[in-house]
């Protein structure tokens, strides 16, 4: 099956400096993909280069098969910016009418269904509508173009907590329904962690996770046990984060192989953990027994 998303050695640069670098993905249609990350990343520079708002400085990206700029993909492709830039001098209905105008594949019928189970006012002006409102809005836009592919950008950095709720609600519903390919950057990982089946995950420009959830999971165990044997797993696995006390150590590792050591105790490591541990810049160093 040809990747939704696939970008092989990608990187893009203003100046001196790299916004993105080196990104290689092969990202699966028919999912949920989380793209997460501190600020600075690279999350709205992979996305703007996916939709050909944004030209590479080095590599390639596909979308769906085909160049993010080809009439067939911009027809394909949703995408809801940070900003969610609508006109804030038209009105709901007016934002409407210019969406069936732009887009061939317009779906009028639920357009109007979303409003109306959102409780949208078709003459209220865009510019008077709440933070969450307009967020609706914007994605009922996108979603009626009838895309294969959802690009969503920190839609809701901004929102309240029911707002947000909500808004995921529509979302995770209209996936049910329609099969959509969303991928949804989000520096909330409670939100990715309840909505996402797979993870990507960019620090300091360049992709440190890129796997299904449950994999990635069942590949991470937090350790805690004596710091004076905390060299012995350094030597039999990955260390992606180490915490020190006085006399014990909490370790996030990476490796399949069993810690049978019965002055370790293991866990299970949650999304957040992994995600945070793997937002540092660098992986921890060895101690000293």
């Amino acid at each position: 099956m040809t990747p939704v998303l696939e970008a092989e050695g990608l990187g893009r640069r203003y100046g001196r400096q790299w916004a993105l670098r080196d990104c290689t993905l092969a990202l699966p249609g028919g999912q949920v993909i989380g793209l997460v990350g501190p600020n600075g990343a690279g999350k709205t520079t992979l996305l703007s280069l996916a939709v050909g708002l944004l030209r590479p400085t080095e590599g390639e990206v596909r979308v769906l098969g085909r160049r993010p700029r080809s009439p067939g993909t911009v027809a394909e492709v949703g995408f809801v910016a940070q900003d969610k830039p609508l006109y804030r001098n038209l009105t709901v209905a007016e934002t409407l009418r210019m969406g069936a105008w732009l887009n061939p594949g317009w779906d009028a019928p639920g357009a109007r269904d979303r409003i109306t189970r959102i409780g949208l006012p078709m003459d209220q002006k865009v510019g008077k509508l709440s933070g969450g409102q307009r967020s609706q809005l914007a994605l009922t836009v996108a979603l009626s173009k009838r895309p294969k592919l959802l690009l969503l950008d920190e839609p809701v950095a901004d929102l309240d907590p029911i707002a947000r709720r909500d808004f995921l609600r529509t979302l995770m519903s209209e996936v049910a329904e329609s099969g959509v390919t969303v991928v949804l950057s989000s520096h909330l990982l409670a939100d990715v962690e309840k909505t996402c089946e797979f993870l990507v995950l960019l620090a300091t420009s360049h992709v440190q996770l890129a796997d299904d959830t449950e994999t990635l999971l069942s590949q991470h165990r937090m350790v805690t046990g004596p710091r004076a044997d905390a060299q012995s797993l350094f030597s039999a696995h990955t260390v992606v984060q180490a915490d020190y006390a006085e006399r014990q150590a909490t370790l996030l590792v990476r490796g399949r192989a069993p810690i049978n050591d019965p002055m370790w105790t293991v866990r299970p490591v949650s999304l957040e953990e992994l995600a945070l541990a793997y937002m540092s810049t660098s992986l921890p160093q060895e101690v000293a027994a």
